[in-house]
């Protein structure tokens, strides 16, 4: 629809593939690095390639993970399509991210919340508006979490004049809103944390793949970043 009404954004696909592409990098460098064997994926989206207990369980088979949506067509695509090798586990959670009791509560019948674990929030945030207070809420999430746990978030950014308008447009004909936001105010939902190198940067620009550093790093509006819990 975007793309109809504004067919110059050429990089608005971008964002999406960029985020996804961060998902499987950032869930990598959880398993495989940062030794994390528990994640807790809020708005999981559709099942696709490389979704996060894939990446997870690629690097360590025993890791446990909860998938969080509210969508029914999410959640029915999960159960069928995202299958846990035989030593790990994996879970499904229909709820609301702002149902942050319930998501702690039920998602502790998989995960021990006395162990580290990675929350991962993409493309999340900028669902809700501002007087939702998003900041709060994961302070809310994370707060729960033992130390040495991490944040992986990421959304979209406000730096460009013709995404602003295109998602503006896109607002006013659809039953939901996403909010851009500036790079600081995406910043700020690390507040708290350690920030893993190399910090709050353009999607494509966080620890890219071998043989990609050549490339246009700084396609797409979108911002990510990893954080440890100290």
């Amino acid at each position: 629809m975007i793309l109809e009404i504004f067919p110059d954004i050429a990089n608005i696909a971008d964002i999406a593939r960029l985020q996804r592409d961060f998902l499987a990098r950032s869930v990598r460098f959880l398993a495989a690095e940062a030794g994390i064997r528990q994640f807790l994926d809020i708005g999981a989206g559709l099942p696709t390639a490389d979704n996060t207990h894939e990446v997870a369980q690629r690097a360590a088979p025993e890791s446990r993970i909860v998938y969080v949506d509210n969508d029914p067509l999410v959640l029915a695509h999960a159960r069928a399509l995202l299958t846990s090798t035989p030593e790990g586990a994996c879970a499904y959670l229909d709820a609301d991210v702002k149902n942050v009791d319930m998501i702690l509560e039920e998602a502790a019948r998989t995960l021990d919340f006395s162990r580290p674990v990675g929350l991962t929030m993409l493309g999340i945030t900028g669902q809700l508006p501002d007087e939702d207070d998003p900041w709060t809420l994961v302070d809310r999430l994370t707060q729960p979490l033992a130390p040495d746990s991490y944040l992986a978030l990421s959304d979209g950014t406000d730096t460009s004049d013709t995404l602003n308008q295109a998602i503006a447009a896109c607002n006013a004909g659809s039953a939901g809103s996403y909010h851009l936001r500036s790079p600081d105010r995406i910043e700020d939902f690390f507040h708290g944390l350690e920030i893993v190198e190399p910090g709050v940067v353009r999607t494509s620009a966080w620890r890219p793949d071998p043989g990609v550093e050549g490339t246009d790093v700084l396609r797409g509006h979108a911002l990510c970043g990893v954080g440890r819990k100290p």
